[in-house]
């Protein structure tokens, strides 16, 4: 049975599409069918796989707004197991051309359910707003995983967007859970940084991962090549941030048999 996972935040620069690629390609190389779904207008999911959304003639948006199969658009990326619907520009008008259409928050769920039966991971990339389109992600999904950056503002919005997501439970789609809360760019050697850290976990406990995405110089590189962490570096503190929170989001919902002590690769 396959699990719809979307990746949002409404503050930008958080590491929303980092996650969402990496986080993919890691369920993908542990031999989990993945698809990932480019539902952000600035197209970085698609090219931080190895696609150039210049070169996008039909995407997320054709299926939202046109009804287009999305079965007949998806891309197979050079990672195994893991394969595209890819996003362009259009998809910033598609806000505006949902508003007079009937159930307009239930488009995308409509799209995904042809074709997550295919697969065991279904992972949403969310634009960096609590508009439409990330309503609708929402509302498609099984769970949802909020992002926060390592930083000042970490905590600014996102009271925000956890009422968001408890209007979508109560109102358009009652099984959404938080998959967890995922702590970005962090930097051991800053005191505000572990600050941070610390206050994130006071106020939210167990819905907080125990992966932590530490700052990586590869880990910014491998979009500039077209490549996931793992393809650019499969040894980086990176990747093996990445393969953690896949394990530890398998380990959570009973997908995995591995013993306890080998489901963490220790850093």
């Amino acid at each position: 049975m396959s699990k719809v996972i979307a990746i949002a935040n409404q503050k930008g620069g958080v590491g929303k599409t980092t996650t969402a690629i990496n986080l993919s390609a890691s369920l993908a190389v542990l031999e989990h069918k993945t698809l990932l779904i480019d539902a952000d207008p600035q197209s970085n999911a698609t090219s931080g796989v190895g696609i150039d959304p210049k070169h996008v003639k039909t995407s997320i948006y054709e299926c939202i707004i046109d009804d287009v199969d999305p079965r007949n658009i998806i891309i197979k990326t050079e990672t195994p197991n893991l394969e595209l619907i890819p996003a362009h520009i259009d998809l910033v008008g598609a806000e505006i051309e949902m508003i007079n259409m009937p159930n307009r928050e239930q488009m995308m769920r409509k799209v995904i359910d042809k074709v997550k039966d295919q697969y065991d991971f279904v992972i949403i990339d969310c634009s960096p707003s609590l508009g439409l389109v990330t309503v609708n992600a929402l509302t498609a999904s099984d769970s949802v995983i909020v992002p926060v950056q390592c930083e000042y503002f970490a905590l600014e919005g996102l009271g925000k967007l956890l009422n968001t997501i408890k209007i979508v439970q109560s109102r358009l789609n009652r099984k959404l859970e938080i998959e967890g809360i995922l702590l970005t760019m962090y930097d051991a050697r800053l005191r505000l940084a572990n600050q941070v850290v610390e206050e994130v976990k006071m106020h939210f406990q167990d819905l907080v991962f125990d992966t932590v995405i530490y700052r990586n110089i590869k880990l910014g590189e491998a979009p500039s090549f077209g490549e996931t962490i793992i393809m650019h570096d499969a040894q980086s503190r990176g990747s093996l941030n990445h393969l953690n929170l896949a394990r530890e989001i398998l380990q959570k919902n009973g997908m995995t048999k591995m013993r306890k002590a080998d489901k963490k690769i220790n850093i």
